[in-house]
């Protein structure tokens, strides 16, 4: 009889015990990266001498890191670009350690959690406004992670979307059923 292990448990491959490397469960490699992510920006509050708590989490297929503080908006910037940038760089230290390409989420006080709730209000009025008209309608440009939010209410909503324009003007169209 054989078991399947669950998803976070650590399993060999089939027949070797004899001592060879583990594979780890893809929670388990969610979890690494945001150790390593959370090492990276533990480094980077130190150096700009900024006080944080940061909070590990794995959201779907991504870890998500959160760093909470008294004051820290320089850390997300205008419209969340030095949020945006810090998230790449962070991803880089992950890959530098991992070799994978990371989708990791980081969210500075409280900014991204708060900038998708506008975005599904927003989502929900142009939807509203695709419905009553029968037209598309054109947002303003925005990032992916914004991008995907509206995307997303779109498609729960029951009607389709498309991302066009070249980055970083690329916007979101609703469009009518």
């Amino acid at each position: 009889m054989s078991v399947e292990p669950t998803e976070s448990e650590t399993v060999t491959e089939a027949g070797e015990d004899d001592g060879a490397e583990p594979r780890t469960s893809k929670v388990d490699l969610l979890e690494q990266e945001g150790d390593i992510a959370a090492d990276y920006l533990e480094e980077l509050l130190d150096i700009a001498d900024l006080d944080g708590d940061l909070d590990m989490d794995v959201e779907g297929d991504r870890a998500a890191v959160s760093i909470v503080g008294a004051d820290l908006q320089q850390l997300v910037g205008r419209q969340g670009e030095v949020l945006e940038a810090l998230q790449e760089l962070t991803r880089l230290a992950v890959y530098r350690e991992t070799g994978e390409r990371s989708r990791l989420m980081l969210d500075i006080s409280g900014y991204r959690a708060d900038r998708r709730a506008e975005l599904v209000t927003l989502a929900q009025t142009t939807i509203e406004e695709v419905r009553a008209s029968g037209q598309p309608v054109s947002l303003s440009p925005m990032s992916p992670f914004e991008r995907k939010v509206v995307h997303d209410a779109v498609a729960g909503a029951g009607l389709t979307s498309e991302s066009e324009g070249v980055e970083p003007r690329r916007y979101v169209i609703v469009l009518p059923a």
